[in-house]
């Protein structure tokens, strides 16, 4: 389960994570008065469950009470990615020296908790990560012994903070990090949590490190111990109704819908699209032996964000054949109203036949790439010729249930 900014925010706080002063506002005219009260000026942030809020116009920075009321007006009501705001977080400004980033995630390739810390912040860490090696730390935090004080210490050098930096309490700036990155494995380790991401870290130019934005992402089978965080309804509808179709799905801010059965090659298919210049929309993994009505459920998840110019659907044949996946995916593909381009990919058993039954069919819209690479290319181009995007939610209807 996602957590809003400002849920995630009060976590930190439990946790002694440094976060400004706030105050959420459901209304334009609570934004003034909460503004003065927290001091001038403030920043008027939307509390919704997706990335690209600064680019959508759902954060302002504002010098006085009138301004932040204006700002509220704006952002209440908006929809940033197809996600309504209905909140807004009122926000002392912070006097911004630099950013970094820090994070622990639920990592399936180490198969247990990761921390990952970046001295620059509010950047893509992968591209971070190949321009500049030395900015990045990533290390497996052994479930049993936890966060290390080794690992705190790499953390403190990577940071490249001056040893004699001291915040405006007068400690030791270098040990305020520390502190900070102890607090966020705590919060992580007793919230049930997969993710607890900070991006931005902050150093202030008054010599504070602040938490200026939080992601917290709970273990959906640990709410039972977590009593207080029960779902409020805010979760995205689409995850919503991917959980109850018993599909995998993580939206994404990208442009490109990846349907794949396994979550290394979902994971694999999306970083592979990020390689060649795309951007992908979503992670949906269908899992192994999925019948045709599961898949045509992926596809109306995925393409109900309004926001898909291309679709991908990236197939390994185990146990299932290929050739009998491809009579599946024409069976969907006959009966659901997919709206745009389609790249078809089949690898494994039987992978030649069931390309060649998806050729004879000559659906159209949809393309047959020989090769993962091939099909990462293909939809990439298309996505970036193509003006379209996704039908509207409930496009896509299920088929007669064929097995795929």
């Amino acid at each position: 389960m996602d957590l809003l900014e400002h849920q995630g925010k009060a976590l930190f706080a439990a946790a002694g994570l440094p976060v400004l002063p706030a105050r959420l506002v459901t209304a334009a005219g609570e934004a003034g008065p909460a503004a003065r009260e927290l001091g001038l000026p403030v920043a008027v942030k939307a509390q919704v469950k997706t990335g690209g809020r600064g680019k959508a116009g759902g954060i302002r920075v504002c010098a006085d009470a009138a301004a932040a009321a204006a700002a509220a007006a704006d952002i209440l009501g908006m929809s940033i990615r197809g996600h309504k705001v209905e909140a807004a977080l009122v926000e002392k400004a912070a006097d911004v020296e630099r950013e970094m980033y820090l994070a622990i995630s639920s990592s399936r390739a180490q198969r247990g908790p990761l921390l990952i810390f970046c001295r620059e912040g509010g950047v893509d860490i992968e591209k971070v990560a190949r321009r500049n090696p030395a900015a990045l730390v990533r290390t497996p935090i052994d479930p049993l012994l936890g966060l290390c004080d080794y690992q705190v210490r790499d953390v403190i050098a990577a940071a490249g903070i001056d040893a004699t930096a001291v915040t405006t309490a007068g400690k030791s700036l270098r040990q305020e990090l520390g502190a900070a990155v102890r607090a966020l494995w705590r919060l992580y380790r007793d919230r049930d949590a997969t993710l607890a991401e900070v991006n931005p870290l902050v150093l202030t130019k008054q010599g504070d490190v602040i938490c200026l934005d939080s992601k917290v992402t709970i273990d959906d089978n640990a709410l039972y111990r977590q009593t207080d965080l029960a779902r409020d309804g805010t979760e995205d509808e689409r995850e919503g109704r991917a959980r109850q179709a018993g599909l995998a799905f993580v939206p994404l801010d990208g442009d490109i819908g990846v349907l794949g059965n396994g979550a290394g090659l979902v994971m694999s298919t999306i970083d592979q699209i990020a390689d060649a210049g795309g951007s992908a929309a979503d992670f949906c993994d269908i899992g192994g032996g999925a019948r045709a009505e599961v898949v045509a459920a992926a596809l109306d998840v995925i393409l109900s964000s309004g926001h898909v110019s291309a679709l991908l659907v990236s197939i390994f044949g185990g146990i299932t054949r290929c050739d009998e996946v491809a009579r599946g995916l024409i069976e969907v593909f006959g009966t659901a109203q997919v709206g745009v381009p389609v790249v078809v990919r089949l690898d494994g058993n039987a992978a030649e036949a069931g390309r060649a039954v998806l050729a004879e069919a000559a659906l159209a819209g949809v393309s047959v790439a020989p090769s993962a690479a091939e099909a990462v290319r293909l939809v990439v181009a298309t996505a970036k010729a193509s003006p379209a995007a996704g039908p509207p939610a409930g496009a896509a209807t299920a088929g007669d249930g064929q097995a795929v």
